[in-house]
């Protein structure tokens, strides 16, 4: 069976500094739409890590990062939740896709 790999995404991002714990808190009681959004997305695996103000994620898509990108940008779900989290984080979004910019991978060791 010749099963497509699941193609890998990172991003990094930044919290308004004091805002860390408010930050935390809204991840902790993430939506169940929004989570439902990223499985259909085909997104898994993902990821968030936090040092100081500083953010690191990274997510596995079975169905392609384009896919992902696209039902993302199409959600009125995901603007909800950018509009809900934008008072606690600095996101920098790719103009054509509305997403993260992607991190270009420069390293793997399976």
């Amino acid at each position: 069976m010749n099963e497509k790999k699941a193609e890998r995404y990172a991003w990094k991002g930044r919290v308004i500094p004091g805002k860390q714990d408010e930050y935390k808190r809204r991840h902790d009681a993430i939506w169940p739409e929004m989570k439902q959004v990223l499985k259909d997305a085909g997104i898994c695996h993902y990821s968030i890590w936090m040092t100081g103000d500083e953010l690191f994620g990274y997510y596995e898509c079975g169905k392609g990062i384009e896919y992902a990108d696209r039902v993302q940008a199409e959600s009125e779900v995901v603007a909800r939740w950018d509009e809900y989290m934008k008072d606690v984080l600095i996101m920098e979004k790719d103009p054509e896709t509305g997403a993260q910019p992607l991190l270009r991978q420069v390293f793997w060791l399976e």
